[in-house]
């Protein structure tokens, strides 16, 4: 009989316990998907002069680019997850990211204002299948005490688009042009559809069994507290983020905004870092903060945005704020809706777009009407009630430590 001693033992106990490896080509790509979707949403907002040029309308009915956009994933992600649920996953990820292709493309070449609208709505149509679709496709493709890890890689995308993509396709629009910018976003789409086949495996869609009302998760305590809190926040961001490049003119720094892009971008991802790192253990804390931070930045620039030094450091403390908003807004209506955090998920996608669309067709009216000045009073308008709603959700929604 052959002895087995501690040392034969040893390679098949490391084996046991090495951990089993992430599939990062997979969920890179996903991450890819999330940059290219975030990125087609809000690449208007830098090149506003040249599209409204172009296009020959106003720099408020070119900002309707992104506004119509968040209007076709608001009015279309619930019904289309709802009734797409039977389909393979991997089929509707490949529609709407060929979506992308489709739209992106007519929009480069589109002379019309009008074409270029419904190009643009149906491009957030697609987007709103992406978002509702990546976090819970992470999941799938780790073992459960991986699946965290898994939806952290996916959904680094949107901050990247941020952080790198929108003032590096400001600047690249600046030289080359927008239309050739959004073709670019087409090719782009393209090469990602050929990696979703190589690297992303295939799921079946979800059994009619598994299906969630929407009317009662809504009435969850604390559900209708993050909403709104996600609907304002998101609401004032966005009348100024629309419209950065009209702020700007008459500061003197519409040269500058790639570069004052870009310094909202690298906020964004460490404001998604230190969210990630206090998140668990102090989530209410953090929402909290975060708001009077931008009330903070917000009220600067209402009352000293003259001076560049100020217009820069309240775009950095903002690029912070909402870097960390998405996995803040995400996690606390996670652990508010429970079983149900999926269907909340979709009402989030719903209401976060639509407080994009109505940002943006706020800021357009106010443009017009009272001109840039007014944008950071009109946020802190909306930011107020945000933070005496997140602050009064100390039961349900944005509990504090001693309740959770």
């Amino acid at each position: 009989m052959t002895s087995i001693t501690p040392t034969d033992e040893l390679p098949a106990a490391h084996a046991a316990a090495r951990p089993e490896p992430l599939p990062l080509a997979g969920l890179l790509a996903l991450a890819m998907a999330g940059f290219i979707t975030m990125l087609t949403e809000v690449l208007p907002a830098g090149l506003l002069p040249s599209i409204s040029a172009s296009l020959v309308v106003s720099e408020s009915m070119a900002g309707q680019l992104i506004s119509i956009y968040a209007l076709g994933s608001l009015l279309t992600a619930i019904p289309l997850i709802t009734a797409t649920q039977g389909l393979r996953r991997r089929r509707l990820l490949l529609m709407a990211i060929g979506g992308f292709a489709v739209t992106n493309t007519v929009t480069a070449f589109s002379d019309f204002y009008v074409l270029t609208l419904v190009a643009r709505f149906f491009a957030g149509v697609s987007g709103g299948l992406v978002w509702a679709l990546l976090a819970s496709y992470a999941a799938r493709m780790v073992p459960s005490h991986m699946a965290g890890r898994a939806i952290a890689i996916s959904g680094i995308g949107a901050p990247l688009a941020f952080s790198l993509g929108v003032p590096v396709s400001t600047f690249v629009g600046g030289v080359v042009g927008w239309r050739l910018t959004f073709a670019a976003m087409s090719v782009l789409a393209v090469l990602l559809i050929g990696l979703v086949f190589a690297k992303v495996p295939d799921f079946p869609g979800q059994s009619a069994g598994k299906r969630q009302s929407l009317g009662s998760v809504f009435k969850i305590p604390g559900i209708r507290s993050i909403l709104f809190v996600i609907f304002t926040f998101v609401l004032a961001h966005n009348i100024l983020y629309t419209y950065i490049a009209p702020y700007l003119t008459p500061l003197g720094l519409l040269g500058r905004v790639d570069g004052i892009l870009l310094v909202f971008g690298v906020g964004g991802l460490a404001g998604l870092w230190i969210a990630g790192t206090l998140i668990d253990r102090w989530l209410r804390e953090v929402v909290l903060v975060s708001i009077v931070a931008f009330i903070v930045a917000v009220l600067a620039l209402a009352v000293w945005g003259a001076s560049p030094m100020v217009v820069y450091a309240a775009v950095a403390v903002w690029g912070v704020v909402f870097g960390g908003a998405p996995a803040l807004f995400q996690t606390a209506s996670a652990k508010t809706a429970g079983d149900a955090a999926d269907v909340a998920q979709a009402m989030i996608v719903t209401v976060w777009n639509l407080a994009i669309a109505a940002g943006g067709i706020a800021g357009g009216v106010l443009l017009e009407a009272l001109g840039v000045v007014s944008f950071p009073w009109a946020m802190l308008v909306a930011l107020v009630p945000t933070l005496l709603v997140a602050w009064s959700a100390k039961q349900h929604g944005f509990p504090s430590r001693a309740r959770r």
